[in-house]
C-alpha cells in the first residue's frame, strides 16, 4: 500500500480539522511505508508452468464507435508462462459473451492450459457459498462448459484479485496502449483492430517480469496446451429441450422459431449447428431455422402453422365436402393473432420478422 503524507495531511486538514503542521503527518507515516516496503519483498509472484495455467478477466473501456463514445467490456485471458494475451471486446459481460470470448482465445492460442484462473464473478461462482463437498458453487452453465472443455476452474480467494495479477496487468496494458487514440467503425472493427495490436505489439515487446518476448516464450508453452481444434464448441455440442408453446413456437436465445404445430405442448431438443438451429422431435428433424442475431426476433414458416395441412389438401384435391368444424374451431383457439398479422403479410414460405414491441 502507499502512502502519501501530502494527500492524509490535506484531508486531516480539511475534514477532520487537523491544526498540525505537514512534518507532523509525513513523520506518522514513515513507518507505514517502511512497513508496506517491507511486505512487498515478502512477497513472491507465483509462477506456472507452460500449459499449466491462463487467468481471466474483464475489464472496461470507453472507446469511439462510429463517432459515438461506447462504453465496451474487453475479455483478456493471459498465458500464466509466456504472458502471450488474448482480447476481445462486447456490449455486456453476459453468459454467452463469456463462453464466446473463451473459445475465441482457444482458437487463437491452439489449445488450452489445464487451469483457468478467475476472480469471483457472478457468471462463474454462486457468491461465497460451497457446495456439498466444500468447492465453491460454480454457475451450473460455467460449470457444464468446463466439463464440455475438460479444464479446472481456479478462483481468487475472496477479496484477493491480486492472485490473479498476471491478467490484471494484461487489461492495463491494453487500456493504456491500444485503446488511446484509436477510432473505430464498429465493435468489429474495434476487435479486429485489437488482434492486430496484440499480435503485432502485445506479444512483441520485452515482457517487463520475464524480460523475454511473449510470443518466444510462447514456443515453448503452446507445445504444451491442450489442442481444441478438433472439438466441437459447447453451444455446438450442447443439445436443449423446449416444450413448444401453444402459438407454436420455441423460445431460443431470447428470440422465437416456429416449429409444426402439430407439436404444441411436446418436447423438442434444439442444437445449433454453425449458423443454424436444428431442432428434432423423437430423433427426427422437424425444421431448421438460420440463428437470429439480436433479441426479441421472431423467425415463421407459414407452413408449420395450424391450417397447412388442410389447406395443402384443399389445393390438391379440393374441399371435402363432410369437413369437421370442430376442427376448424381448434385451429382458430390455437392460433396467436399477432404472428397471424404478420403471416397475412408473408411472401415467401419461411419468413423472419422483427416482433412487435
Amino acid at each position: 500500500m502507499h502512502y502519501s503524507a501530502r494527500i492524509l495531511y490535506q484531508e486531516l486538514k480539511h475534514e477532520r480539522g487537523f491544526t498540525g503542521c505537514y512534518e507532523t503527518v509525513k513523520l506518522a507515516v514513515r513507518p507505514l511505508r517502511a512497513e508496506a516496503a517491507l511486505a512487498s519483498l515478502t512477497q513472491r509472484r507465483f509462477e506456472t508452468a507452460p500449459g499449466e495455467q491462463a487467468q481471466c478477466d474483464w475489464g472496461q473501456v470507453t472507446a469511439p464507435l462510429g463517432g459515438v463514445r461506447t462504453r465496451l467490456h474487453v475479455f483478456v485471458m493471459t498465458l500464466g508462462y509466456s504472458r502471450c494475451g488474448f482480447g476481445m471486446g462486447f456490449e455486456r459481460e453476459r453468459m454467452p459473451d463469456l463462453l464466446a470470448a473463451h473459445e475465441a482465445a482457444f482458437a487463437h492460442f491452439g489449445g488450452r492450459c489445464e487451469d483457468l484462473l478467475y476472480d469471483r464473478m457472478r457468471t462463474v461462482v454462486l457468491g461465497c457459498g460451497k457446495d456439498a463437498a466444500g468447492k465453491p458453487r460454480l454457475n451450473a452453465t460455467f460449470a457444464a462448459f468446463a466439463a464440455h472443455w475438460s479444464f479446472n476452474v481456479r478462483l481468487c480467494q475472496p477479496y484477493r484479485a491480486q492472485t490473479k495479477g498476471k491478467v490484471e496487468s494484461g487489461v492495463k496494458y491494453l487500456k493504456r496502449n491500444f485503446v488511446p487514440g484509436r477510432t473505430f467503425r464498429d465493435l468489429e472493427d474495434f476487435n479486429a483492430q485489437l488482434l492486430a495490436w496484440q499480435r503485432q505489439i502485445a506479444d512483441q515487446r520485452v515482457h517487463g517480469t520475464t524480460h523475454e518476448r511473449p510470443i518466444d516464450r510462447f514456443v515453448a508453452e503452446s507445445a504444451h496446451l491442450v489442442p481444441t481444434g478438433s472439438q466441437p464448441g459447447f453451444l455446438a455440442a450442447l443439445v436443449r429441450e423446449r416444450v413448444v408453446a401453444e402459438d407454436w413456437l420455441v423460445s431460443i436465445d431470447g428470440n422465437r422459431y416456429s416449429v409444426p404445430c402439430r407439436l404444441i405442448g411436446k418436447t423438442v431438443q434444439v442444437v445449433r449447428e454453425v449458423d443454424r438451429w436444428v431442432i428434432r422431435h423423437r430423433g427426427q428433424m422437424v425444421p431448421e431455422h438460420a440463428v437470429l442475431d439480436g433479441r426479441g426476433q421472431l423467425a415463421v414458416n407459414p407452413l408449420h402453422g395450424p391450417g397447412a395441412a388442410s389447406r395443402n389438401v384443399r389445393q390438391r384435391y379440393g374441399t371435402p365436402r363432410h369437413a369437421s368444424s370442430a376442427v376448424n374451431r381448434d385451429e382458430v383457439e390455437v392460433r396467436d393473432l399477432g404472428i397471424y398479422e404478420h403471416l397475412a403479410a408473408a411472401t415467401g414460405p419461411a419468413t423472419t420478422l422483427s416482433e412487435a414491441a
